[in-house]
């Protein structure tokens, strides 16, 4: 019914070898918010594919101080169309967020990924504990889901997302928490 279905590989715990891992194999970005918030920390990474095709779906978890107090977390998912491992972490039932998108209003969000400015609309019909945004960056889908929902306001400050499959050294860089279990049970 969904066409070719993308097997979801076995969650990795965050460490630059694993984060590499993804990187390499990736046929879709790799985003993750550099320079991160301050505070914030790499907590994992996800990906959908096989061993053939590559990875078509990658998700990155990072977590931090909430901007409104407590703790935050952010998984951003870059996926080709039809994949829905976005949608899994956005709590929705369709593969892609363009049925819940206003997109005849103005982006309520705006990211700079991959050095180019990328609008964010958020995506209606997610459940109450989530803020969800969405938008198209490089060709694909680019999800941001942040919880708890109030979180969300990290989304409107200046967030300069990196394709990590562009980084070099940097990527050694990135300073690794503990496994965020939104990867694992979103």
């Amino acid at each position: 019914m969904h066409g070719p279905v993308y097997p979801l590989q076995p969650v990795i715990p965050p460490s630059v070898e694993a984060l590499s891992v993804v990187v390499h194999r990736a046929q879709v970005p790799v985003w993750m918010p550099w320079p991160l918030p301050v505070g914030w920390l790499f907590t994992g990474v996800a990906c959908a594919g096989d061993d053939r095709s590559g990875g078509r779906a990658t998700a990155v978890a990072c977590s931090g101080p909430g901007p409104l107090g407590g703790m935050g977390e952010l998984i951003l998912v870059a996926e080709e169309l039809g994949v829905g491992l976005g949608a899994r972490y956005a709590g929705m039932d369709a593969p892609d967020p363009g049925p819940y998108m206003d997109v005849g209003k103005p982006a309520q969000a705006k990211v700079l990924a991959g050095g180019r400015p990328t609008p964010l609309w958020h995506v209606s019909g997610a459940p109450a504990d989530r803020a969800v945004f969405a938008g198209e960056a490089l060709g694909m889908w680019l999800w941001a889901v942040v919880w708890p929902e109030q979180s969300g306001l990290l989304m409107y400050d200046e967030l300069v997302l990196a394709d990590l499959r562009d980084a070099g050294a940097e990527i050694e860089l990135v300073p690794c928490g503990a496994l965020s279990p939104r990867l694992i049970e979103p």
